[in-house]
């Protein structure tokens, strides 16, 4: 029996169906979860890009000077890239409101 789409739970759905559109990440601004944010002392950079390697949501970016900055649209400020940084030029810090 096919259900209509009002009908079907989950149990329904095949294995890695995509429900929404795909690559709609983008779309989300889920730096609105964060109470800290990253703070880089570009004097103590040398722009190695180990934050960019271990942030687990791609929200490091890299700058026209070539430093490495997190993208706040996206930073959930989980402190990675401040834990992982070999020259501890990343600090965090509270988020202003």
């Amino acid at each position: 029996m096919i259900k209509s789409e009002e009908e079907l739970t989950w149990k329904d759905l095949e294995v890695g169906c995509v429900v929404s559109d795909a690559g709609n990440a983008s779309q989300y601004k889920t730096g609105d979860w964060r109470s800290l944010r990253p703070i880089c002392d570009k004097t103590k950079c040398i722009k190695c890009g180990v934050c960019y390697i271990f942030c687990p949501d791609m929200a490091i970016r890299k700058t026209d000077e070539g430093y490495f900055e997190a993208d706040l649209y996206y930073c959930k400020g989980c402190g990675i890239c401040a834990q992982e940084c070999i020259t501890s030029c990343i600090t965090m810090v509270e988020e202003e409101e």
